[in-house]
C-alpha cells in the first residue's frame, strides 16, 4: 500500500480560496498513491481561532466537494484532513473527512479532544463522542486528530475496533515536535500498528508549525519523515506487518485492564 502525506504550507498570506485550489490540485497529482492525507485545519489554519466561526462550512460545503471530487479524479482513498464544521443545530466541529476512490464520503470524525485548555478550541468547537474506523482493502483505518495523540486510551479503543493503521491529522506547533515525534512513536509501539500522521508547515496566526509529518511502522521505526517545510512524504507500507508483529509479540494479548469485562486468569 502507497501512502502520500501531504504536508501543506499554511499561512495567513494566502486565502482559503486560494489554499483549497491548490490542495485540490496536489491531491489530483498523487494517482499513484492509494491513500492520501492531509492535514489538521489546513483551510483555516489550526491556531486561527478568530478565523473559525467565519470560515466554518456545513459538512458538504465547498472544501467536501472540492476533496471528494479531487479523490475521484485521483481514484484514491483520501483523508481529506479536518474543516470548520458548521452544525446547522450545534456547534461548530473540528471534522476529519475521509473519501472513497470514487468520491463517495466513507467517514467523518468530529475531533473528541479539542486543545487550549479551557480557551481556543476548547471553547469554541464542540467534542465529538464517537470513535471512527474505515475498512480499505488493505488495511483498516484508525482516524484520529491532533490533540488526540496524546491520549492512548483512545487509540487503543480504535485498534479494539480493528484498526491496523492510525491516521492522525494535524496542526502541531513547533515548540512541542519533540512530543509529536515521541508520540507517534509510542502509538505505533503500544498498538502494534502504523501511525501516519501528518501537520501542517508554516505559521498561522503567530504559531510555528511543527511540520515533520511522520509514518511509523508497528514496531516503532520511523519508515519516513518531512522536513519543516511543504513536502510530500511518500511510503510503501506492507499491511501485512501488523498481523505479523502482532503474532511474533503477542502484547495485545497479554492485556488485563481497560477490558469490559476484563479476563479472568
Amino acid at each position: 500500500m502507497r501512502a502520500s502525506l501531504i504536508q501543506i504550507d499554511v499561512n495567513d498570506g494566502e486565502s482559503v480560496e486560494c489554499r483549497r485550489q491548490r490542495v485540490t490540485a496536489l491531491v489530483r497529482e498523487q494517482t499513484d498513491a492509494d491513500l492520501v492525507v492531509l492535514p489538521e485545519l489546513w483551510t483555516t489554519g489550526a491556531f486561527a481561532y478568530e478565523r473559525f466561526a467565519t470560515e466554518a462550512e456545513p459538512l458538504e460545503g465547498p472544501t467536501y466537494e472540492a476533496m471528494a471530487k479531487a479523490a475521484s479524479d485521483a481514484g484514491v482513498w483520501l483523508h481529506a484532513g479536518s474543516i470548520p464544521e458548521r452544525d446547522p443545530e450545534g456547534p461548530l466541529y473540528n471534522t476529519a473527512l475521509v473519501f472513497s476512490p470514487s468520491g463517495e464520503l466513507a467517514a467523518a470524525y468530529r475531533k473528541i479532544h479539542r486543545f487550549g485548555f479551557d480557551q481556543g478550541e476548547a471553547v469554541l468547537m464542540g467534542a465529538g463522542g464517537e470513535l471512527v474506523t474505515v475498512r480499505l482493502p488493505e488495511t483498516t483505518l484508525g482516524v484520529a486528530t491532533c490533540y488526540d495523540l496524546r491520549f492512548p486510551e483512545l487509540f487503543r479503543g480504535l485498534v479494539d475496533a480493528g484498526a491496523e493503521t492510525l491516521v492522525l491529522s494535524a496542526g502541531w506547533p513547533e515548540r512541542r515536535r519533540a512530543h509529536w515525534t515521541l508520540l507517534a512513536q509510542a502509538r505505533a509501539v503500544e498498538n502494534q500498528a502504523f501511525v501516519l500522521a501528518c501537520g501542517t508547515a508554516g505559521t498561522h496566526a503567530g504559531v510555528p508549525q511543527a511540520g515533520h509529518s511522520i509514518v511509523v511502522d508497528p514496531w516503532g521505526e520511523v519508515l519516513a519523515e518531512a522536513g519543516a517545510g511543504e513536502e510530500i512524504l511518500t511510503v510503501d507500507l506492507d499491511p501485512a506487518k501488523v498481523a505479523a508483529t502482532r503474532e511474533q509479540f503477542p502484547a495485545l494479548k497479554d492485556r488485563l485492564l481497560g477490558l469490559d469485562p476484563p479476563p479472568h486468569r
